[in-house]
């Protein structure tokens, strides 16, 4: 058994503690390169480097790890039966999938997530490429870092006080009108955000759905999708989720039963139907075209957009020339801002934009960009997405 442990935090610093990092990988070539770059980042520590599933759950409660990086293939105890042994000793556990990019890891992937895990990241076949060890670098730890913001203390490392453009240590001064406040509460008061910003929606009647999603969002899409059915019968559903090739195959079956409409991942050059829900493949942008009276899917192996293939961006922006204002674009949980700009176009166009709220997303990350930016006409929990969306196509125009 290979395990490295760190200390356990304490509980009564009022400065904001790294995240605490479980690297849980029989590889111990993975192993080393994960608690490198975690071990690199002055937010993350790592907690403890392990080498099967079954060490990950016998150390868990003395490690307490806020977010856990879990194989999937292990001897002795695998990813996909470790993990709920781990939710169930500590529920809070942030849980994030790897594996390598085959079907049948995409597969577990998935049920890993119906299970409670809060992500999944595909593992690069060999460390030697190093374009490949790059991206998995990059978005490995900036998973870890959204996800576990929910977890992260409020108080910031270096604090600032109001009014003052750096860090100190010591409260304002008493006067005799206003006593001394404790540090400890001055440093965590709340900090009053400006009321977010909401457009009319469109006088245009919409003609196609376009949605964007990242990390949570497999989970939101089969939600959603399996509440719209009479939007998909009568529009083009067209859907860009951040996802690696394979995976983006496995999504679209499982849209397809949870919608129980026609889903696929889209081909290039196909006509866009009413009745059927497009899905971008892994690795590729997809945007649409007009072709004559018809509008057609057109992919691309472009650079990344916003670090991401596929991106949002470019379907939401190549949207405008086939549908004008006639476009409802909704952005659903994930990271980053991928979307946002895309959106602005949209709504510069006379279309609609929808975003999920902060409640219900995994990450506020894309849908907090675009509601940030002002572009919204709704702000939703998940779960009132689908009836607005209804609501939308049929006719209503608030």
């Amino acid at each position: 058994m290979s395990v490295a442990l760190a200390s356990s935090p304490t509980s009564s610093s009022t400065q904001q503690e790294p995240l605490r990092v479980m690297v849980v990988d029989d590889s111990v070539v993975i192993r080393g390169l994960i608690s490198r770059w975690v071990g690199s980042e002055p937010d993350m520590v790592v907690a403890a480097s392990l080498r099967t599933g079954l060490d990950a759950v016998n150390q868990i409660e003395r490690v307490n790890p806020d977010v856990a990086v879990l194989d999937i293939e292990m001897p002795e105890l695998d990813g996909i039966s470790a993990l709920p042994l781990l939710l169930a000793k500590k529920r809070n556990l942030i849980i994030i999938m790897a594996s390598t990019l085959t079907r049948r890891n995409a597969e577990i992937s998935f049920k890993a997530l119906s299970l409670g895990a809060s992500d999944y990241i595909p593992k690069p076949e060999s460390t030697r490429e190093q374009a490949a060890a790059e991206t998995f670098h990059h978005d490995l730890i900036q998973k870890i870092r959204s996800l576990g913001a929910k977890l992260r203390r409020t108080v910031p490392a270096s604090p600032h006080l109001p009014g003052t453009g750096h860090p100190t240590t010591n409260p304002p001064l008493a006067t005799p009108d206003r006593p001394r406040e404790p540090l400890s509460r001055l440093l965590q008061a709340p900090v009053a955000q400006p009321p977010l910003v909401r457009r009319a929606f469109s006088s245009h009647a919409p003609r196609a759905l376009l949605i964007g999603s990242s990390t949570g969002g497999p989970q939101a899409l089969m939600t959603l999708v399996g509440e719209i059915g009479a939007v998909i019968d009568r529009f083009p559903v067209l859907i860009t989720q951040h996802m690696p090739p394979t995976f983006t195959t496995i999504l679209a079956e499982h849209l397809a039963r949870s919608s129980h409409r026609p889903a696929h991942e889209a081909v290039d050059g196909e006509i866009v139907k009413a009745g059927r829900i497009y899905l971008a493949p892994g690795g590729r942008h997809m945007r649409v075209v007009r072709r004559g009276t018809d509008v057609a899917i057109a992919l691309d192996d472009g650079p990344p957009v916003n670090f991401c293939k596929p991106a949002v961006d470019p379907l939401f922006s190549s949207a405008i020339d086939v549908w004008q204002g006639g476009i409802l674009a909704v952005v659903l949980t994930g990271m980053g801002s991928d979307g946002m700009r895309g959106g602005k176009e949209i709504v510069a166009a006379g279309g609609s934009v929808i975003a999920q709220d902060e409640a219900t997303s995994v990450v506020w990350g894309m849908p907090g960009a675009a509601a940030n930016a002002g572009i919204c006409s709704a702000i939703l929990p998940l779960g009132q997405i689908a009836p607005k969306l209804v609501r939308l196509f049929s006719g209503d125009r608030s």
